[in-house]
């Protein structure tokens, strides 16, 4: 009497399972050594056909308009950088005036001065008025034959003559090692609010008269003995790189 082929059936069984369990071991260890990477390509492939979608496009179109947007803000202040520079060297035809790059500035001394590639070869002389796009940076400190020092208005000690062009009142203008120098008025009542330009006093004999200087931004009329004001530059000396310099006879 032949045996029923039970055995033969149970140990196929096993076999397979124990396949089983050994493709899904190598396959965790594939996913393990791989970090994924198969699985996140078939997903790719998979999902290819339905990417990008609209709200996925509308983000790709816009990430490119705020980066053409960016570009065109910059490509902008390059060009008005350099019609500043343009405009002033063709205001200072028939002036004696020299052109000269900023080649060096110290961290420390970030509001007390600036280098110039420029210096007594080229003409230039200490008490030299130095000159930005749009108004006065401070002046020649010191000169070698090639280079030459700046001190700037905002550098600490500094003091200049100046005036408020609307009310005709006078002070001086005095640098405090930061960003904004100090007008420090002469009248106890100068009639004066943020918004009104500084220049140099029309008296000034070391410096061109009325060369805009920079804006009133606030005023202490509590401060004695006179009411002090903060005055915002109109030449930055932060954002400048080409100075003009006027050269005296």
């Amino acid at each position: 009497m032949r045996s029923p082929p039970w055995p033969a059936l149970s140990r196929w069984r096993r076999w397979r399972r124990g396949w089983l369990w050994l493709l899904l071991v190598a396959l965790f260890a594939l996913v393990r050594w791989s970090k994924g990477a198969g699985f996140a390509d078939a997903y790719a492939v998979l999902t290819r056909p339905f990417w990008p979608g609209s709200a996925q496009r509308e983000w790709i179109q816009s990430g490119v308009q705020l980066e053409q947007q960016s570009k065109l803000r910059w490509l902008e202040k390059d060009n008005q950088r350099l019609r500043d520079l343009l405009d002033l060297v063709q205001s200072s035809s028939g002036v004696d005036e020299l052109s000269a790059a900023v080649i060096s500035r110290t961290p420390q001394g970030w509001w007390q001065q600036l280098e110039l590639g420029k210096g007594r070869l080229h003409g230039i002389q200490p008490g030299d008025a130095v000159l930005g796009p749009g108004g006065l940076l401070g002046r020649i400190q010191s000169v070698t034959p090639i280079t030459s020092r700046v001190r700037l208005l905002t550098s600490p000690g500094s003091q200049v003559g100046v005036w408020i062009p609307r009310t005709q009142r006078h002070g001086l203008l005095i640098g405090m090692g930061s960003r904004r120098p100090q007008m420090h008025f002469l009248d106890k009542d100068p009639q004066v609010f943020a918004g009104d330009v500084v220049s140099i006093s029309p008296s000034s004999s070391l410096l061109p008269a009325n060369v805009p200087v920079g804006v009133i931004q606030s005023v202490d009329y509590h401060a004695l003995p006179a009411p002090r004001a903060a005055v915002q530059l109109i030449a930055a000396p932060e954002a400048i790189d080409w100075v003009q310099v006027q050269i005296r006879s």
